[in-house]
């Protein structure tokens, strides 16, 4: 199906059956991606005195209880109030349905930017400088999402165990640059917008929805940070409409399926 949209003050022209997932699939009992050790995602057939939900085992149907934890085990979509105290619900605050956004790829470094935590020797970051040069030239019409990919792009980022391995974040001048471009939803393919082990700070987390204390902020309500998405290799950087999908979780952070959708040329 194709489709003529406008942003900004131009027309652009979609075939929204040409869609390309980069979420991760939950493969509940299978491999799956984790980060902080936290239990596996898993599938259970339901069973009680009279009934057993598989069919394989002589059930009537296939009926099964799921157990996950979406910051963990897979691509999520988180709201502000995953740091607030306020609680405040993923559901209520994606509102934008087709979001003009920017897929580019960055190769995470050594740095001497700043973080909060002080950076180790070892740290590889995503920064302001990579950014400013992978984002030069781009429409700002099309920074309302900003999909950032990092390289080297291994198919190993479906599965990785996180915490054995030496994870890339964003440096606070990274951040507070991605706010001054007005991006509102931010995705990327590591588990965390900051580094895992970081005290407790949530440094980026907090300048992308402009908190401070823990409070809730109502300008950012409706900014959206995704998580552990996976952009393949056939899928080149360019400016794209994504169709950021959640189910109706009233949570901080829901499993999400983001859908890139290439405009025709660009």
């Amino acid at each position: 199906m194709r489709a003529d949209i406008e942003v900004g003050d131009r027309q652009y022209s979609i075939d929204f059956s040409k869609g390309v997932d980069i979420s991760i699939p939950l493969k509940f009992n299978g491999e799956q991606p984790n980060t902080y050790g936290v239990d596996r995602a898993v599938s259970k057939p339901y069973q009680d005195g009279q009934f057993f939900g598989d069919t394989r085992k002589g059930g009537p149907c296939n009926f099964e209880t799921y157990s996950f934890t979406p910051h963990c085990n897979g691509t999520h979509t988180e709201c502000i109030g995953h740091i607030t105290n306020e609680r405040i619900d993923i559901l209520s605050s994606l509102r934008d349905e087709m979001i003009p956004s920017t897929l580019i790829s960055i190769t995470p470094k050594t740095t001497d930017e700043k973080y909060i935590p002080s950076l180790n020797s070892e740290d590889l970051v995503i920064t302001k400088e990579d950014l400013e040069s992978q984002l030069r030239g781009v429409n700002v019409h099309f920074l309302r999402g900003l999909i950032i990919r990092t390289l080297p792009n291994s198919e190993s980022k479906k599965s990785r165990d996180y915490m054995n391995l030496s994870t890339p974040f964003f440096s606070i001048d990274a951040m507070h640059y991605i706010v001054s471009l007005g991006v509102q939803h931010l995705l990327v393919d590591t588990p965390s917008v900051d580094r895992l082990l970081d005290e407790g700070n949530l440094s980026a987390h907090n300048i992308f929805w402009q908190t401070e204390h823990k409070e809730f902020n109502a300008k950012t309500k409706n900014k959206t940070i995704t998580e552990m998405i996976f952009a393949p290799a056939s899928l080149e950087d360019c400016s794209c409409i994504l169709n950021l999908q959640i189910p109706p979780f009233v949570s901080d952070a829901a499993p999400s399926r983001p859908i890139i959708y290439k405009i025709n040329g660009l």
